[in-house]
């Protein structure tokens, strides 16, 4: 899943796997398609093991995995970080108004995940995120 918190803004991909090829393909199409006008992406990502600029060069040829790397800026979140929990709040919303029935096949979760994206994307949904002082009043 890749999600504009800030836009209102998600796309997911449905895959077999969760390879660094698929990852390299999913940023290429952020890149090249849906931030196309962007001259920096900012990326914020887990720590999986495929989410590296690595993957990249291991689906594209050199200088085009060059290219794509110089498009993000790349950033990290710990463990806990609360733009990972975000981006894990959007699945959520995905399970429950989406997928909270059994599913008979890929081609039928494709189409209702594409139509949840979409509905999503139109009402431009955005994240309520905020950091929140957990320190108790006096």
């Amino acid at each position: 899943m890749m999600f504009a918190p800030l836009e209102g803004w998600r796309h997911v991909e449905v895959t077999d796997r969760r390879t660094a090829i698929d990852y390299a393909h999913l940023l290429k199409r952020a890149s090249d398609v849906d931030f196309l006008n962007a001259e920096k992406i900012l990326l914020v990502q887990d720590n999986l093991n495929t989410h590296n600029w690595s993957s990249l060069y291991e689906a594209f040829p050199a200088d085009e995995a060059r290219r794509l790397v110089e498009r993000f800026e790349w950033h990290y979140t710990p463990k806990h970080g609360s733009w990972l929990d975000m981006a894990e709040s959007e699945l959520g919303a995905l399970t429950k108004q989406c997928l909270d029935r059994r599913i008979p096949d890929k081609k039928t979760i494709i189409k209702e995940i594409a139509a949840w994206e979409r509905e999503r994307n139109k009402n431009k949904t955005k994240a309520d995120w905020q950091i929140h002082n957990r320190r108790r009043p006096r």
